[in-house]
């Protein structure tokens, strides 16, 4: 009796996720704001500016979406792993990644954005050399690199973790 309580319980907790997940949406909503300022701003400047400028720029944007996409990546999969299945009035209303993701594929998509936001901010780094110490520069290049080798341990965590080595099959007998 006090098992099944537990167990209720427990599983009703997953809901305390949800609003945490309409945070996210409402943070949504802000990047889209600060892109559609971002975007105004190129516009505005855009005939004086800069090539190096209006790369910046474009890379600032691209940062922005990529936050935004690791942000509906973390809505959706978090929401459809940890509380229940997400289901939609139509298949084209449900993304097709959507039921591919795993929280081993979450892991990996959010590390793989967070270094792909990680190599644009080092490249405006780079753009911007002028205005830049060596020790910025060379704290930007090591951050980045931190990120780099922890996705790849996490790879190789993961892969090794989840899929037996041939050699294993083998001796058991498979």
């Amino acid at each position: 009796m006090i098992v099944r309580v537990i167990e209720r319980l427990l599983l009703a907790s997953r809901w305390l996720l949800a609003p945490l997940f309409l945070g996210l949406v409402v943070c949504l909503f802000a990047l889209l704001i600060k892109a559609g300022q971002h975007v105004y701003h190129v516009a505005d400047t855009l005939l004086t500016a800069t090539e190096s400028e209006v790369i910046l720029s474009v890379l600032g944007l691209v940062d922005l979406t990529l936050a935004a996409s690791l942000v509906l990546i973390i809505m959706f999969s978090g929401y459809e792993n940890f509380i229940t299945t997400i289901t939609a009035e139509s298949a084209v209303a449900r993304p097709a990644w959507l039921s591919q993701i795993d929280f081993t594929g979450l892991k990996l998509k959010l590390l793989a954005s967070i270094v792909s936001i990680s190599a644009i901010q080092l490249l405006r780094e780079f753009m911007s050399i002028a205005d830049r110490t060596d020790r910025e520069l060379l704290w930007a290049a090591a951050i980045h690199g931190v990120f780099v080798v922890s996705g790849l341990i996490l790879a190789l965590t993961d892969r090794y973790t989840d899929h037996p080595t041939t050699a294993g099959k083998d001796a058991g007998g498979h």
